[in-house]
């Protein structure tokens, strides 16, 4: 019964041996035949350890006919990181058939770093065309304002090629165009007028490119292309008209103040005047107490009454004549 039972185990074994070889025989016999040698034991040791042997293979077997000579080692490390193996596989071919210089170290680090290597070898080889500004993110063009204060608006387009050495770590399409919208700006804003900008566009990218804006980038600008210019609004004149307009706003406040000022002082003369017409009125009011008191003491006759009352009659009638009136009748 025993060895009943030792036959089944080793044949249960055989078995999965059998199963395993199998599995991966195909994969084994054409990475012979390729020249991208891959062991048995790797390909089982990568589908224990949860990575994919047919994309190891695929790759290896690229790099191998491509004269790239890459350990599987290196390319199941890199997949185990989180990168794309055949991603990278495909830049360092490409990379090798244009002469450029990749290690596969440097381009493990590239998509590692979320870059797209392929892209980058590409880019390197190729050179792409960056509009600037970006349309996508709403704005269509970069405005200036040129010394005579009249608005410059321009599109421009950058033709940029990969450095590949500056991938990891540099900056991307955003710094530059950025960096070239702040060259245009300065550039046009020390123009003595619009017209010197209109004559010759040319002059901004001949500023904007000395001043070396590709610096800590992933790129390398080949040039930078006026693609268009057209003129705006005349801001200084606006600028103007709008000060003058609050000029006229403040100044007008100013002069109702005044205004209003003057208006308090005259209420108040009307208010003394007044106030002196009163006074007037009570001292007349005396008058008749005083004769009375007069009269009493012997120090006015009837006669003398009389002259003074045909003195204030003739008096009347003389203030009547020349257009006069009391201030009773007023």
């Amino acid at each position: 019964m025993l060895n009943i039972a030792l036959y089944v185990a080793i044949g249960l074994v055989a078995l999965a041996f059998l199963f395993v070889f199998l599995k991966f025989f195909g994969l084994w016999f054409r990475a012979i035949l390729s020249g991208a040698r891959v062991g048995m034991g790797k390909l089982i040791g990568m589908w224990l350890r949860h990575v994919k042997p047919e994309v190891i293979v695929d790759s290896r077997i690229m790099l191998t006919k491509a004269g790239i000579d890459v350990e599987s080692d290196m390319l199941e490390t890199h997949f185990l990181a989180g990168g794309n193996v055949p991603r990278v596989s495909q830049a360092l071919v490409a990379a090798n058939k244009a002469d450029i210089p990749l290690p596969f170290q440097r381009a493990a680090a590239i998509d590692l770093a979320g870059r797209d290597v392929l892209e980058a070898v590409r880019t390197s080889v190729n050179p792409k065309v960056i509009d600037c500004p970006d349309a996508s993110k709403g704005k269509t063009t970069i405005d200036a304002v040129a010394k005579d204060g009249i608005q410059l608006q321009v599109k421009a387009r950058v033709t940029v090629r990969a450095n590949i050495e500056r991938l990891v770590g540099g900056a991307m399409e955003e710094t530059i165009i950025a960096r070239v919208g702040e060259g245009i700006v300065s550039t046009i804003g020390s123009a003595e007028s619009y017209k010197i900008v209109l004559e010759n566009p040319d002059r901004i990218s001949k500023l904007v490119l000395a001043k070396g804006l590709d610096a800590g980038t992933a790129f390398e600008i080949l040039s930078i292309d006026i693609a268009d210019i057209d003129v705006g609004t005349n801001i200084g004149a606006k600028l103007q008209a709008d000060q003058a307009e609050a000029d006229k706003r403040r100044f007008q406040a100013e002069a109702e103040k005044r205004r209003a000022a003057a208006q308090a002082v005259e209420q108040e003369m009307v208010a003394m005047v007044q106030e002196n017409r009163a006074k007037v009125v009570l001292a007349e009011a005396e008058i008749p107490r005083a004769i009375a008191e007069a009269f009493r003491s012997g120090k006015l006759g009837v006669m003398d009454y009389y002259r003074l009352t045909n003195l204030q009659a003739d008096t009347q009638m003389r203030k009547s004549i020349g257009g006069e009136n009391s201030p009773e009748d007023k």
